[in-house]
């Protein structure tokens, strides 16, 4: 008989938010789950401003690597090439 091992859960911390972005993301549901039905138009633009420069923000202060589509196409090509 084969003796079966059990798996051991694996613990994995969440990547830490920053405080600064998490205020900014609290912000964003904060406005997400706002009824803006009895807003004017001129503050659904201020509103519309506000998430496009949060969301600007939270991209900008990411640590990620963001390559573009030619970007990926020109580095296979000189692969492939080289």
């Amino acid at each position: 008989m084969a003796s079966e091992k059990v798996p051991e859960p694996t613990t994995t911390k969440p990547a830490e938010i920053p405080a600064e972005v998490q205020v900014m993301l609290d912000r964003l549901e904060e406005i997400k789950n706002m009824d803006r039905s009895d807003l004017e138009s001129s503050d659904r633009k201020a509103l519309r401003a506000e998430v496009r420069d949060i969301k600007k923000k939270v991209r900008a202060s990411g640590n990620g690597l963001y390559i573009s589509g030619g970007a990926i196409i020109i580095i296979l090509l000189l692969i492939i090439i080289l």
